[in-house]
């Protein structure tokens, strides 16, 4: 039968002399509900004796120790088995709430915007870095080309190109159907919607085409770029790559980059098109502007600098975005959430710093005259 431990009080000769007696194995499994007990008992106690405890181990010693320092009591009639554990759980103290250091509001703000500014500071330089590298994997590879693997190029193309088509064309179209029809109604308010054309027209082949496109590419490819590499480096194939002499910039990085920038002027262009259709399609229900010759106005008032407006900026684009995915999947190094994490944290880079670029090119461009 199970023995459990227990207490009696010894009472002394003047007030605060008892003397707290335990009793019976003071172990894990027959502690019970004693510090409970304990914790309820009111009498003014001196001391505690162990003479009547028949066996002690680690959590007894801790439940005596505590129980004894938090009301200053001396410890009596241990064992030497008691007296080792004693002395090792005796640096213990009362257990009290452990608060972090207050700072002052300001000074905690600063201190985060501090660490925040660190942090992207090192993010930029490892980014600079990882582009260096893959500009000296793009020259070996053109100086090399035996080296390039044009089957992982294609296969990249066909992925960020081919298999987008459908969704970026049914998303151009529907830009182009709201842009027409929310410019109509403001220009009706002039006597000018017949410039809804000019509006369509210009402002998908000049900023919404390849806009809306590189934003589709990142979180279609950019995304799809950091979660297979990410779970390339989780399975070790990356340094498997490197164990048998393979560049992984080469191998990985190199072909998807290349297949981003070559498609995203293409996707750009088709993009703009199917916008300026869509424009069409609208305005000849709700302006009644003949489809044909919606088209036919488009080709008057849209200058060819539009056109290389887009096809300059696009090339940019898709180095970013690619970049973005291919540099967050090479960081991985723990678990599956990581995993997620970059591959958000590859979208958001990515759609971030083309929104800024193409402001920067919107300035750049109307500056130098291409307006």
């Amino acid at each position: 039968m199970r023995q459990w431990a227990d207490f009696t009080v010894l009472e002394g000769e003047g007030p605060g002399a008892g003397t707290l007696v335990l009793k019976g194995p003071l172990r894990i499994h027959s502690i019970g509900n004693l510090e409970t007990r304990l914790a309820a008992l009111d009498t003014p106690l001196a001391g505690i004796d162990l003479g009547d405890v028949s066996d002690i181990d680690t959590t007894g010693a801790w439940l005596v120790a505590s129980y004894a320092q938090g009301r200053g009591l001396s410890i009596t009639g241990q064992s030497p088995q008691a007296e080792a554990l004693l002395g090792a759980v005796g640096s213990i103290g009362v257990e009290e709430e452990v608060a972090p250091p207050w700072q002052p509001f300001g000074r905690r703000t600063v201190g985060e915007l501090g660490a925040l500014v660190i942090a992207w500071g090192k993010g930029l330089v490892q980014a600079l870095g990882f582009l260096g590298e893959l500009i000296l994997a793009i020259g070996q590879a053109f100086r090399h080309p035996s080296q390039f693997r044009r089957t992982a190029l294609i296969h990249h193309m066909q992925h960020v190109g081919i298999n987008s088509l459908w969704i970026i064309g049914l998303m151009s179209f529907l830009i182009g159907i709201v842009i027409a029809q929310q410019g109509a109604v403001q220009l009706q308010q002039f006597g000018a919607e017949i410039y809804t054309v000019n509006l369509t027209g210009r402002l998908a082949m000049r900023e919404l085409g390849i806009l809306m496109t590189a934003i589709m590419v990142a979180g279609r490819s950019g995304s799809a770029f950091a979660a297979q590499i990410g779970t390339m480096k989780l399975t070790e194939e990356v340094d498997a790559m490197r164990t048998i002499g393979v560049s992984p910039m080469q191998a990985l990085v190199v072909p998807r980059v290349l297949a981003a920038m070559i498609m995203l002027p293409l996707l750009g262009f088709y993009s703009a098109v199917i916008a300026i259709i869509g424009g069409a399609f609208i305005s000849s229900f709700a302006l009644d502007i003949p489809f044909w010759t919606f088209l036919q106005r488009t080709q008057e008032v849209v200058p060819i600098t539009d056109v290389w407006v887009g096809l300059v900026k696009a090339p940019v684009f898709a180095l970013i975005v690619a970049l973005a995915g291919c540099y967050q999947g090479m960081q991985v190094t723990s678990n599956s959430e990581e995993v997620g994490a970059r591959t958000t944290q590859a979208v958001v880079t990515a759609i971030f710093t083309v929104m800024v670029l193409d402001a920067f090119f919107a300035v750049f461009f109307t500056e130098i005259g291409w307006k």
